[in-house]
């Protein structure tokens, strides 16, 4: 048996270039079956949280004709942060990692984003803003992730096209498109089926930035759940990484994107442009109410929307698509 070795979409900049991926002790498990129903369904996502990482691997990342050397985190994590010197490539760019075992290469390859020079950076949330999770209720969220497969799991109704139109807003070549992000208090566990998921509903090509991998049962109880500052410390990441965009928030008021959002606006008084908000319950939140006033006083344009229709028609309104 071999280590597996996963990759996830990158990101550059003029500057520097960011990959990562994981390495994982070798399994006779099989990978994370997206067609399997009910139980199978269930016994296939908790494998995925049962997975075992490999610490302090060989990881060799080749780039610009040069390979360069790391090593894996203890929860098996590599992150290469790479000087990118008179690089010229933009859009989405190939590139190749690999590890060794017993004397093998083994290689995969991803890709990662240098966006055209453009306006706008969009950010979203994953859970309750484009796909439909019941966040606010945690055993209905546990069951739908348990029992639900990927084709029994939906968008909410006109999110695509709206999000289509942002990723192409400003761009008059097709081939372009703008940073587009998907921030999630999901693990890396869930990385695979939320790019399946993206690409089986035509939602924009992103780059995702999950937390930190689960490999046990009791921490798989827990996905999704506890501490959210990992999101805003990327989505802050984000905003430095690329200062000269005009960003788009995009969340929903099931949990903290609100007060997350709040506070990177207070941050980036310039950059951010507009902040998004799904109402999920019945109705509006009065806590989130006080909050996009505050934003409206500090000239962020706010839209607090039920259904995505009015979010498209606020981002008309704006100009922005």
């Amino acid at each position: 048996m071999k280590p597996i070795l996963k990759l996830y979409r990158g990101y550059a900049n003029e500057q520097e270039l960011i990959v990562m991926g994981h390495v994982f002790r070798p399994t006779s498990n099989k990978d994370y079956n997206f067609q399997k129903k009910n139980f199978k369904n269930a016994a296939s996502v908790i494998r995925m949280f049962r997975i075992k990482t490999q610490a302090n691997a060989d990881v060799y990342l080749e780039h610009n004709n040069v390979k360069i050397h790391t090593k894996t985190l203890n929860d098996g994590y590599f992150k290469f942060c790479v000087p990118l010197d008179q690089y010229t490539k933009y859009g989405w760019i190939d590139y190749t990692v690999s590890i060794l075992h017993e004397n093998e290469t083994i290689a995969t390859t991803e890709s990662y984003i240098r966006p055209h020079k453009g306006n706008l950076g969009i950010i979203s949330d994953i859970d309750d803003t484009f796909l439909v999770s019941n966040t606010e209720n945690p055993l209905m969220k546990l069951y739908i992730l348990l029992f639900k497969n990927i084709d029994n799991r939906k968008v909410f109704e006109d999110v695509v096209p709206h999000y289509q139109a942002l990723s192409s807003a400003g761009r008059n070549n097709k081939e372009e498109q703008n940073a587009f992000f998907y921030v999630s208090s999901s693990e890396w566990n869930l990385y695979r089926f939320i790019v399946k998921f993206t690409e089986i509903h035509q939602l924009p090509r992103a780059v995702l930035l999950l937390k930190d991998i689960k490999t046990s049962l009791t921490d798989f109880f827990m996905t999704g759940r506890g501490n959210h500052n990992h999101k805003f410390d990327k989505i802050k990441h984000i905003l430095e990484f690329y200062p000269n965009l005009e960003y788009v928030l995009l969340g929903d008021d099931s949990q903290h994107d609100p007060f997350l959002y709040e506070a990177i606006c207070k941050i980036f008084p310039v950059t951010v442009k507009a902040v998004y908000i799904r109402q999920t319950g019945l109705h509006k939140k009065e806590k989130v109410e006080v909050i996009l006033k505050n934003l409206e006083s500090l000239k962020v344009s706010v839209c607090y929307f039920k259904n995505s229709k009015e979010a498209i028609a606020h981002s008309e309104m704006m100009g922005l698509i």
